[in-house]
């Protein structure tokens, strides 16, 4: 018996047999995939689609070493060799069974630079089936500022990416991409010429980044650190610290704590410090070499921060396939209205919420950045996201979904601002309150706004039943120290006791009274 004859002889669970894909997959949405060679790992990312914020379908990882004695010898080793085809094998298997309809290989520093590189190149297009893009520093500096716009609302400072082979150093400014710099500076290669030695690392690194002759980030820019080394520096900083979230894209750190921190690795090691249960042993072993350049990097160009990026190579380099029109989306944005698409019971009405809200705040004479705004809207297009659980849990569900999401485009100030009004919108001010710690990420004035933007949404909600057609009906004005919500006669029923009480909250965050006006 097939599985679509099991499904059906399951009774509720016929509905199933006819569906390819799931339901929570983005219509007319076709994987896509990359495999990167790099001189550490070689890893296979399927992505659901190419989109402006693509999530990841399947992600793996096989630490290959392959920048192992390139430095020293010149050629691939064979042992690593050996591993990286193994797992390429695995991964031309994985894509297919993933229906993957465009699978791009890259390949950087270490086969780049070693004389036996051709001939693997030979075997990994034999497996892979499709060309392998050998990528010049130049390139791979180029992509990986390309991640970064990518994953970043206007970013401006210096993209630095740090591989097992090299170090590639942008400039960027906004859609701006400066000439790309490479230096010998991998984590791997750092620690094979270095001979293990992390003072001889150190110096290495100073008087490699010192010649290079970099220019000071002057004003409030920061360096974008890209790299599985930096992004374990930066696990342990959190830990360190008990920071609130574990995501690491946009977590930023000052400059004076990641100099703190590279100065205490080198001094007592990494084994004893908090944190290193969450960094694999392969990557505990570079770790003193990635933090010795991020000092070094940071003593010569002196950003005002450090922040972590988990997109760039791959991620910039899907960036540069898409047509323009979908490179100027903002990235939040539209991984919002996917997630709304994909979960909320009205995508339109989720939408509505947008201009419904915008003529509340401008009522109400809040305040908003270019910044603010954006995460309003991305908020009004996640409050519904959590409905299929149980009530009691609706405003914790979508808190600790939206904190821990895979969004790009938000700094975690915005990442708490979303949970915090998501969680308002469902749980109320005062019936019960979220962690003091996911607090902290916000001033009081941005928590004073999720505060009325989840007061705001609680009102839509009960007085629409979470369906379209009902919000753009109704108004807003203001008189004196009073806002009134203007309701059409032909929907005076639809006022209730409970919708005029939340009315009274979302004035009430304002220090105004509130009054129904019914018209027509």
């Amino acid at each position: 018996m097939n599985i679509q004859a099991r499904l059906s002889s399951a009774g509720s669970l016929s509905v199933l047999a006819d569906f390819e894909w799931a339901n929570g997959r983005l219509p007319n949405v076709h994987p896509v995939a990359v495999i990167d060679i790099g001189s550490n790992s070689v890893r296979l990312v399927v992505y659901e689609g190419l989109i402006r914020a693509p999530s990841q379908l399947y992600n793996e990882k096989a630490l290959c070493g392959l920048g192992s004695g390139v430095a020293a010898n010149g050629a691939l080793q064979e042992e690593s060799i050996a591993l990286a085809i193994s797992a390429l094998r695995r991964y031309r298997l994985l894509a297919d069974q993933m229906k993957v309809l465009d699978l791009h290989v890259l390949a950087t520093a270490a086969v780049r630079d070693a004389e036996n590189g051709p001939a693997f190149i030979e075997d990994v297009e034999a497996i892979c089936r499709v060309p392998v893009r050998i990528l010049t520093g130049e390139e791979e500096a180029y992509h990986a500022a390309m991640g970064v716009r990518s994953g970043f609302h206007r970013p401006d400072g210096l993209v630095g990416d740090l591989g097992g082979g090299s170090l590639e150093l942008t400039e960027i400014d906004d859609s701006h991409i400066g000439e790309g710099l490479t230096l010998p500076l991998g984590s791997l290669r750092l620690k094979e010429i270095s001979e293990g030695s992390v003072r001889k690392a150190a110096k290495l690194a100073n008087q490699t980044i010192e010649e290079a002759n970099l220019t000071p980030l002057y004003g409030e820019r920061p360096l974008y650190a890209i790299g599985g080394t930096w992004r374990a520096f930066a696990t342990m900083h959190m830990a360190m610290s008990q920071y609130p979230l574990r995501v690491l894209h946009h977590y930023t750190m000052g400059r004076e704590d990641v100099l703190e921190l590279a100065k205490e690795i080198r001094r007592v090691g990494v084994n004893s410090l908090p944190g290193i249960e969450h960094v694999s042993s392969q990557r505990q072993a570079l770790l003193p070499y990635g933090a010795i350049v991020l000092e070094a990097l940071c003593k010569r160009i002196m950003p005002e921060a450090v922040i972590i990026s988990a997109l760039g190579l791959r991620e910039g380099f899907l960036f540069t396939q898409l047509d323009a029109e979908t490179k100027a989306q903002d990235p939040l944005l539209s991984a919002s209205a996917e997630l709304a698409l994909l979960r909320a019971r009205s995508p339109e009405h989720a939408l509505e919420l947008v201009d419904w809200t915008d003529r509340l705040f401008a009522t109400l004479d809040v305040e908003e950045t270019e910044e603010s705004r954006r995460w309003r809207i991305a908020g009004c297009l996640l409050a519904d996201i959590g409905w299929r659980a149980h009530p009691s849990y609706r405003g914790e569900q979508s808190l600790n979904i939206i904190a821990n999401a895979a969004f790009s485009g938000v700094d975690h100030a915005g990442r708490a601002y979303l949970a915090l009004s998501v969680f308002f919108r469902h749980a109320g001010y005062e019936e019960e309150q979220p962690g003091p710690r996911l607090r902290s990420l916000v001033d009081l004035v941005t928590f004073r706004k999720a505060m009325l933007l989840g007061a705001a949404l609680r009102l839509a909600y009960r007085l629409s039943a979470s369906m379209p057609g009902i919000l753009p009906r109704t108004g807003f004005a203001r008189k004196g120290d009073t806002v009134q919500f203007l309701v059409p006669r032909d929907m005076e029923d639809l006022v209730s006791d409970r919708v005029e009480s939340r009315l009274k909250r979302v004035a009430k965050i304002n220090n105004l009274a509130a009054e129904i006006i019914v018209y027509g």
